[in-house]
């Protein structure tokens, strides 16, 4: 992962060259290496301390600003998902929920679960009117669509026991950026405006975010949220209890009420936050940390990758670049049909750890076949399933220092704008994460994922999620961190954004802004960035593939940083389809 470029010179030790091969005499040959610095892409940045990569620039300067004053990259971490919920609000927020993978100083690893849960009036046939009849809508806009949210309860955490900082200091900058105001970006203004006609169902809702006229606010418009200022430094000066306990849980339980909404004051109170153990798998010579269920993500990386270890990709990839391909795109498929069967809450379902065994992968590799894509009818069969984890739209921030701490958060209030409302006087987006429930067998959510009864809608249990916040480490010690925005495709960024820099030994610029592929079994579809050549495309096809065209913008949003281990250097990297920006201290 060197930022330097071996430019190899043969210096040839001769004082005349004869043209003339006969009359040429014997020659000395030396080679002598140049280092010459490579001209890195505007969305990587390099730094020797430490390095904080996020979607906005102004979220990443608040997590260098938490560095420089005295925090470390977990103080970063959360200082940059607050302020993102200022300025790319659309995507998270503390109206949602979120994962936290930490690596800390000392060696250690935690994972906190900051999901959110399904108030407790909620029930299997929730979206079905009295006729019987499914309502989907439901589960996606509005009332009824908003899960009890838990980020905010997680950052705290994560700071209280990781951090250096106080949580109330960490929240002041965004409250301030929201006060003053920030310059709404081309891309915010657009996702205004594709979500136009539901964002005016709700008052506050459109009272911020569109004009009078019922027109989305304009790129460049100042957007200034004075209740989400008040809301922050309420929880500032307050505690989380202000949120949970308090205030914030009257009003929202209230306006539920008045709404047809399911959560009340009851649902904040219990809400807590879960600490899991990571999932780790080896992948060559590195071991791979990722989420536990009810995350997906880390369960499907690693089966991804076990399946595809079974294969030489860089030696098939140099004979044919879609051979390698379609061997991965067979792999995610048979990983996803998995996830539509096996994973949920584990206090509520039996998720067998055996998902991510190598004897199970080997199985699942030998039912590839490397010629032609195969129709994989239905999910597999993992050894042991009694031996299973636990007790019975999206952005991901990722930083390290150079004290050894490592961080990876994955957050998110589902689709852009969440369940479109805003609670008056709150300022805050709320999530419409039941949605990510299977609110009826074979019925797809808004990714088109399909679930079973591993993921039916109980009282406070806690959504699947494609959630992949990732730490890779070679050696026992952190070499990358990662993650991604997308849904289901988080899953498949994350593993190719592996495969491309351990198997292809892609720099992360490289790995992350490679033309992107995205296979979910159902339906069977292989996804392509439509940047991708229409040779490739064609030669996929010639596998067998049916081909979907995605554009850049649908393909998914990832963020990577990794570290030298020869030089220390860290290289953080925003994903260079949107705005954003990966940046260290000096």
């Amino acid at each position: 992962m060197s930022t330097r470029l071996s430019i190899r010179i043969f210096v040839f030790l001769l004082g005349v060259w004869v043209c003339s091969p006969a009359a040429s005499p014997a020659v000395a040959v030396q080679e002598v290496v140049v280092e010459s610095p490579i001209v890195l892409p505007p969305n990587v940045g390099q730094s020797s301390r430490n390095m904080v990569a996020t979607v906005s620039p102004v979220a990443t300067q608040a997590g260098l600003d938490a560095i420089r004053s005295g925090g470390n990259a977990i103080d970063a971490a959360i200082a940059a998902a607050l302020t993102l919920g200022v300025v790319d609000g659309y995507n998270s927020g503390i109206g949602g929920g979120c994962f936290i993978l930490i690596h800390t100083a000392d060696g250690k690893l935690y994972a906190i679960d900051g999901r959110e849960t399904a108030p407790a009036l909620a029930f299997r046939n929730f979206y079905r009117d009295q006729n019987g009849e499914l309502q989907p809508a439901d589960s996606q806009t509005g009332a009824k669509a908003v899960a009890v949210p838990g980020a905010l309860l997680a950052y705290e955490n994560a700071v209280s026991r990781h951090g250096k900082r106080k949580f109330s200091e960490l929240l002041e900058p965004a409250a301030k950026i929201a006060e003053q105001g920030f310059e709404i970006t081309p891309l915010y203004h657009s996702r205004i405006a594709e979500n136009c006609e539901k964002l005016k169902l709700f008052p506050a809702t459109a009272a911020l975010l569109l004009n009078d006229d019922g027109t989305p606010l304009a790129a460049g418009t100042l957007l200034v949220q004075p209740e989400l200022a008040a809301t922050y430094r309420s929880v500032a000066s307050g505690g989380t209890d202000w949120f949970y306990k308090g205030p914030f849980a009257q009003r929202v339980s209230e306006w539920m009420r008045e709404n047809g909404g399911a959560i009340n004051e009851a649902d904040f109170v219990n809400y807590e936050t879960i600490d899991r153990a990571p999932v780790a798998t080896l992948y060559r010579d590195y071991c791979v940390v990722g989420f536990p269920p009810p995350s997906s993500g880390g369960i499907h990386v690693a089966q991804i990758l076990n399946i595809v270890e079974h294969f030489d990709l860089k030696s098939i990839a140099q004979r044919n670049k879609a051979e390698a391909m379609h061997l991965i795109a067979e792999a995610m498929k048979l990983a996803f049909a998995d996830r539509a069967y096996w994973p949920g809450d584990p206090a509520y379902s039996n998720v067998p750890k055996g998902l991510i065994a190598k004897p199970y992968a080997c199985e699942l590799a030998s039912q590839i076949d490397p010629g032609f894509a195969s129709r994989v009818q239905s999910h597999g069969c993992p050894p042991n399933p009694a031996d299973i984890f636990g007790d019975r739209h999206t952005t991901h921030i990722a930083a390290a220092d150079d004290q050894g701490n490592w961080v990876a958060i994955t957050t998110t209030i589902n689709t852009h704008f969440g369940s479109k409302v805003i609670v008056p006087g709150t300022g805050v987006l709320l999530n419409n994460e039941m949605d990510d429930f299977a609110i009826a067998p074979g019925v797809p959510n808004a990714f088109d994922l399909i679930g079973a009864d591993s993921n039916s809608i109980e009282s406070g249990k806690r959504p699947l999620s494609s959630m992949s916040p990732t730490i890779v480490l070679k050696d026992g010690v952190p070499v990358m961190t990662m993650g991604a925005a997308g849904g289901p495709k988080i899953i498949t960024q994350v593993a190719t954004a592996i495969i491309q820099m351990v198997d292809f030994e892609k720099p992360p610029y490289e790995a992350i802004g490679a033309a992107r592929f995205h296979h979910q079994w159902s339906p069977d579809q292989l996804r392509v960035e439509r940047t991708m050549s229409e040779f490739l495309k064609a030669e996929l096809s010639s596998f067998g593939h049916e081909l979907k065209n995605a554009d850049s913008d649908d393909v998914g949003v990832s963020q990577i940083i990794a570290r030298d281990p020869e030089t220390g250097i860290f290289t953080g990297v925003h994903d260079p389809r949107v705005p954003g920006s990966a940046m260290g201290t000096e």
